[in-house]
């Protein structure tokens, strides 16, 4: 098969007759068309040619969101995603065709945005990014994918807020209604708030004392846990069972029999209960702002403390790995009252076999020379 080098204006093309028909590539330059025409016969020669479905950015965007997105993802991710993409990339590139993006166009947009944006901020647009192209090339609209060697910016992790037992216990104190209950029972699953607020009376099981999470809520929608792990079972004390219990017997009768329903008994917005009740119960209570993810965060402290396994933890968290367990929290291990504790379990368990006819009655933890202070006292008086 052959083809010819043809120039239009100031434009050479390279032109190869294909299934009777001609197609013409850009190529620019003579040289640049040259080398079009020889990567073309060459794909022709080894059946690797294929033709390209031509959109602009914003049509294909289209197609990517109704074809993958929307049904692909949850209605908390897509809102995300069409943010991103109707705010931000198509005013960017809407126009362009979805071939003539170059991986320096997409960088030096990355670049404009770290100008106004935190590389957080920006680093989750460029997922969206990713996602788009990878798809457009399995698609047919891309030879090669530009975003492929897109670089992200480096990540300052951000200093984890967590509240200490009583600082946990004075904003208890000034919690408003059953928001006392909900605020405790955050704190004592760490829960994600989206799983609280979507939480059923049905979820609970009083006799294994064990929370199921089995969805959470987003703006008044019901959907399901983030990740396969998050839906999973916490193991509650007794305290709060109690306090659960108490509540069970006020709680408004609701449409969706919600554990935690607003004052009118529709499903709770996370903004108007941290705006309304959270963020002035801190301010009642002389405590710094700190976020509501921060009751969760302090879970997770208490149960390094305590010494849980890592591997619980992670389970209870509902953390996709480990690795994600030890990402957040892993500088708390590192503590020095906490790294000590270790060292005494050690002994003990070390004791306990050495020695099993010499003191059969020995425990692996010395429950009577101290409390952990891990172990707290809040409202009632029971211990966690």
């Amino acid at each position: 098969m052959k083809g010819s080098i043809q120039k239009k204006g100031n434009t050479y093309y390279a032109v190869i007759a294909l299934n009777g028909k001609r197609k013409w590539f850009k190529g620019g330059t003579k040289k640049d068309a040259q080398k079009t025409l020889n990567d073309k016969l060459y794909e022709i020669g080894q059946g690797t040619y294929r033709e390209l479905t031509k959109a602009t950015f914003k049509d294909f965007s289209g197609v990517w969101l109704s074809s993958y997105a929307s049904p692909g993802v949850k209605p908390s991710t897509l809102a995300g995603y069409k943010r991103i993409i109707e705010k931000l990339l198509q005013p960017a590139f809407g126009h362009y065709q979805m071939t003539d993006i170059m991986t320096g166009h997409l960088q030096a947009f990355i670049a404009d945005r770290l100008k106004s944006v935190s590389a957080k901020t920006a680093t989750n647009e460029i997922v969206v990014i990713k996602e788009m192209f990878k798809h457009a090339l399995r698609w047919g609209y891309l030879k090669l994918n530009p975003a492929e060697y897109l670089e992200r910016p480096r990540i300052t992790k951000p200093e984890i807020e967590v509240l200490s037992p009583a600082e946990i216990s004075a904003l208890l104190e000034k919690a408003s209604g059953h928001y006392r209950t909900a605020f405790l029972t955050d704190f004592l699953t760490g829960m994600r708030a989206g799983e609280l607020w979507g939480l059923q009376w049905g979820d609970i099981d009083w006799n294994s004392k064990r929370i199921h999470v089995r969805r959470s809520l987003w703006k008044g929608s019901f959907q399901t846990p983030k990740s396969k792990t998050s839906n999973r079972q916490i193991d509650i004390p007794d305290m709060l069972i109690q306090e659960l219990k108490k509540w069970k017997l006020a709680c408004p009768v609701n449409e969706h029999d919600l554990v935690f329903p607003s004052a009118e008994g529709r499903p709770s917005q996370h903004d108007n209960v941290v705006k309304r009740h959270y963020n002035p119960a801190l301010r009642n209570a002389g405590l710094r702002q700190v976020s509501f993810h921060s009751l969760r965060h302090s879970n997770a402290s208490m149960r390094i403390q305590a010494g849980q396994n890592i591997k619980y933890i992670q389970s209870q968290m509902g953390h996709a790995s480990i690795n994600i367990t030890l990402d957040i929290y892993g500088h708390l291990f590192n503590d020095a009252n906490f790294n000590r504790q270790q060292v005494e379990l050690l002994e003990v368990s070390f004791n306990s076999v050495r020695k099993p006819l010499e003191n059969p009655a020995l425990k692996t933890i010395k429950d009577s020379e101290e409390t952990p202070k891990s172990l707290i006292c809040i409202g009632g008086g029971g211990r966690i």
